[in-house]
C-alpha cells in the first residue's frame, strides 16, 4: 500500500490545500495498522488524506508488514512502526475495529509516538473503538468530551462521553465507526492544511 504523495487539491470539496498547520512543506500522516484493523476507516482515511495532498504512511504494529483486516484483507504496510519512532508527523490518526484496538493499544511504540503527540500539541484522532479501548488506557482522554462506536460508549467516563459523529477537543479528533469516518477525515484535512474556499 504504497502511495507517492503530490501536493494537489481536493476537489471534491472545492478546497485549496496550502501549507499543512506549522507552514512546512508537505503534511506527514502516521496511520497505524494491526491484525483485524477495519478496512473501511484504513482506505478511507488514507484517500482522503492523499486527495487533499498529504504524505500518508501506514504503518504495521505486527512483527510482519503484511496485516490481515477484519474482513480478510491483506494489506501491506509501508513501514513497521519501529521505523517511525523517531520521526515528526502533523497527524498520527488510529483506524480500528476489534481486536485491531488491542493490538494498537498493546503496542508500546504506538503508545510513545501518540503520547509525544499529544505532548507536543499536534494533531492526534482516533475512530471507533480506539478511544475507549486505546486512548483511555493511555490516559489520553482525560478532562476532554469522546465519543466512539455505541457498543463500546459504555467504557467511557459517563460525564465526558457524547453520544455525536464527531468530536473535536484541541488537537484530538474523534468520531464512531466507518459510518461517520469520511466526515472524521474530512475534519482531520481541515485541520490539517490552511483552507482557502
Amino acid at each position: 500500500m504504497t502511495w507517492q504523495s503530490p501536493v494537489s487539491c481536493l476537489c471534491y470539496f472545492g478546497f485549496s490545500m496550502a501549507c499543512p498547520r506549522g507552514g512546512h512543506g508537505v503534511a506527514k500522516v502516521l496511520i497505524p495498522i494491526g491484525y483485524g484493523t477495519e478496512e473501511i476507516e484504513v482506505v478511507i482515511m488514507v484517500n482522503i488524506l492523499h486527495q487533499a495532498g498529504a504524505h500518508v504512511v501506514p504503518a504495521s504494529v505486527e512483527p510482519q508488514l503484511e496485516v490481515k483486516l477484519s474482513s480478510g484483507t491483506i494489506l501491506v504496510a509501508d513501514i513497521s512502526i519501529s521505523e517511525c519512532s523517531d520521526q515528526i508527523v502533523d497527524l498520527v490518526a488510529l483506524p480500528i475495529r476489534m481486536p485491531g484496538s488491542v493490538r494498537l493499544r498493546d503496542c508500546k511504540i504506538l503508545e510513545a509516538i501518540t503520547r509525544k503527540q499529544a505532548e507536543e500539541k499536534r494533531i492526534y484522532g482516533a475512530i471507533c473503538a480506539a478511544p475507549a479501548v486505546t486512548l483511555l488506557p493511555w490516559g489520553l482522554l482525560k478532562r476532554r468530551k469522546t465519543t466512539c462506536y455505541p457498543a463500546f460508549i459504555h467504557k467511557l467516563p459517563t460525564f465526558r462521553a457524547v453520544k455525536t459523529n464527531l468530536q473535536i477537543s484541541e488537537e484530538l479528533t474523534i468520531s464512531r465507526g466507518p459510518g461517520t469516518c469520511f466526515q472524521f477525515s474530512v475534519s482531520l484535512v481541515e485541520q490539517l492544511f490552511t483552507l482557502n474556499l
